[in-house]
């Protein structure tokens, strides 16, 4: 949306385009609907005509006192609809300049809502004429978008229409024209929703970028610097691309916003969960601890709350009171493409996504809803959208993804060289039993440089989330799924010590063993749970680390008699690392009986996330 310096509103490159220009230049619609004559345009600007007209009077007292009455005088090319003081009373227009009066002393003209939502909801830039075939959707200078036809505009009917002066058009109407709030501007008018506008509008996102290309010059003051005679801005929402861009109004979106309470409730459950250590400031790329602090948990709540009519068009198909119903919805936040949801979270986890939407525990039933100028606002008091479903993920590390290894232990060769104590090599499921069980259809396979070498593999852990129980996982692919044919002595177990790093709240590295000995089987996918319901102090979650402080090292502690027995080996095969909401991964071979979620939706055998069981748990079916 663009917004205007009250004192002129003259766009660059059109301040030259007068009346007469206007029926080949300014408007397309004008050709195609005006059925007069250059003859028909009267001599005077559009403000004399209102000023004259005793009938507008009103109208032209909020323009002269918003400061309008210079803009509609200049040279400038308007559409003006005005309504009639049989329809707008003297005392309506006394309040407007009275409330005018009052924001004046406590906001900027561009956010002053008598501005944008009254002055700037009846005029339109360039020309516009209707004739009766007329059905065309023009913009006001608010942004709104507004249909003009024949014998309305929007709500509006006309008294009078195509009334040509030098500087633009001027129409009659019979009421005001209704302003239509954007989900965006909603919020900041319902008290229930205080909590939600808070967030949406705080300085750290919320802005108007100074738009100088639009803007008209007005000269050159003593300093050399640009004097404006109007001064053009957007405003611009950081959080458009992160929660939903719900205040444009050439988007639809439908949005579920927490009541004040609902809000309190899931702040006070969502911030423990991030805790940031004291030195995290320095280790961000961009940011600080208190904006991390703040932001995150409250967008935790936020984030997929917002629904583009563009991404579910079949769900959005219909009328208002008929909307076709599918079995799932897509929120701004999910990753639609099953390859991409593989890229973003190492499976094709429905993050995001809603099975049955509008059942009873469906995340669009029990709201309050009121429509906008771009879709729909949904009140809720009953929040149904569950964290697991959301912001509350497994974290994956992938042996093979780039920065998932962190270091491989060196030691000194014969030569006195220094090397890695093993060599580490990435391996592709070649066998169709493990395809679709391995994560990503690859692993690492971590060969000892030596027969009396015990390596030490530390791997990079991003993302975690702080006082949340996880249950940690190590799987191990076996060496049947590179090679069909490998041997029963590629096959052997390994055995391992499990070392956990990480931050407390004062920023000192803690170091936890997890396990001091623990089997690693060889021959099957192989799920070792290193530590259950397991509690970081401080959160890593949405934190750009230059290098991350939370790691883990795997040490083998095969021995040699081992190795020369024939019953362990020192190849490690690791898959991955899986760090998962605590009690969120059943370990089966066949697939539920039970499962709210559609067959169609389970796609190949791998790894699933679904709403399964009662009061909507969540637990996770992953193939042996």
């Amino acid at each position: 949306m663009i917004t205007n310096n009250i004192k002129h509103f003259l766009f660059a490159g059109l301040v030259s385009c007068g009346i007469a220009a206007a029926f080949t230049a300014c408007s397309d619609t004008w050709d195609e609907h005006y059925e007069g004559t250059v003859a028909d345009v009267t001599q005077t600007s559009l403000w004399e005509a209102i000023k004259q007209n005793p009938n507008l009077s009103n109208f032209a007292s909020v323009v002269e006192a918003t400061g309008y009455d210079k803009s509609l005088g200049s040279s400038q090319v308007f559409t003006v609809f005005a309504p009639l003081n049989a329809n707008f009373s003297k005392e309506q227009a006394d309040a407007l300049i009275a409330e005018f009066k009052q924001q004046k002393q406590k906001v900027n003209d561009e956010d002053n809502t008598v501005i944008k939502e009254f002055i700037q909801n009846h005029i339109a830039l360039y020309n516009y004429s209707v004739s009766e075939n007329s059905n065309d959707s023009i913009v006001l200078m608010n942004g709104k978008f507004a249909l003009l036809q024949a014998g309305k505009i929007s709500n509006s009917s006309f008294e009078s229409t195509n009334k040509v002066y030098q500087n633009g058009v001027l129409y009659t109407l019979n009421s005001t024209v209704n302003y239509a709030d954007n989900v965006f501007e909603y919020m900041r008018k319902d008290a229930d929703l205080d909590s939600a506008y808070q967030f949406f509008y705080n300085s750290l996102f919320y802005r108007k970028e100074f738009l100088p290309e639009l803007s008209v010059e007005g000269g050159i003051d003593d300093e050399g610097r640009t004097i404006y005679l109007d001064s053009v801005f957007r405003q611009r929402n950081n959080l458009d691309n992160v929660v939903g861009r719900i205040g444009s109004e050439d988007s639809t979106y439908w949005m579920v916003v927490p009541t004040n309470e609902v809000w309190a409730d899931l702040l006070q459950k969502y911030e423990p969960y991030f805790h940031y250590d004291k030195n995290v400031g320095s280790l961000l790329v961009e940011g600080t601890r208190d904006s991390l602090i703040y932001t995150n948990p409250r967008l935790a709540i936020m984030r997929g709350t917002a629904f583009s009519r563009t991404i579910n068009e079949g769900y959005f198909s219909g009328t208002k009171t008929g909307l076709t119903i599918n079995d799932s919805i897509y929120s701004f936040n999910a990753l639609t493409s099953y390859n991409n949801r593989t890229l973003a979270y190492g499976a094709p986890f429905n993050y995001y996504q809603y099975f049955a939407p509008m059942a009873a525990n469906g995340v669009l039933n029990e709201s309050d809803k009121v429509e906008c100028s771009n879709g729909r606002l949904m009140k809720v008091r009953n929040w149904k959208l569950n964290e697991l479903q959301t912001f509350n993920q497994w974290v994956v590390v992938e042996a093979e993804s780039s920065g998932s290894i962190k270091e491989i232990k060196k030691m000194v060769d014969s030569k006195g060289d220094s090397i890695n104590m093993a060599n580490a090599i990435s391996l592709p499921v070649n066998n169709d039993k493990f395809r679709q069980k391995v994560w990503n259809n690859r692993f690492v396979e971590f060969e000892p440089n030596g027969t009396n070498v015990n390596p030490e593999i530390t791997f990079n852990i991003s993302n975690v989330l702080s006082n949340m129980g996880y249950d940690i996982y190590l799987v191990s692919a076996p060496a049947l799924a590179n090679d069909s044919n490998a041997t029963d002595k590629q096959s052997l177990p390994t055995s391992i010590q499990v070392e956990l790093s990480y931050h407390n709240e004062d920023g000192t590295t803690v170091k936890e063993r997890l396990q001091s000995k623990v089997d690693v089987r060889g021959d099957i996918m192989d799920y070792v749970l290193l530590a259950e319901d397991f509690k970081f102090p401080v959160c890593t979650w949405g934190v750009r680390e230059v290098e991350p402080i939370t790691t883990m090292t795997i040490k083998n502690r095969v021995t040699a008699t081992q190795v020369k027995n024939g019953t362990y080996t020192k190849t490690m095969r690791v898959d991955c690392l899986l760090l998962v909401p605590h009690g969120t991964l059943e370990l089966t071979e066949a697939l539920p009986e039970d499962s709210s979620i559609p067959q169609s939706y389970w796609g190949t055998p791998g790894v699933l996330m679904y709403p399964h069981g009662k009061d909507g748990i969540h637990w996770y079916y992953m193939p042996r």
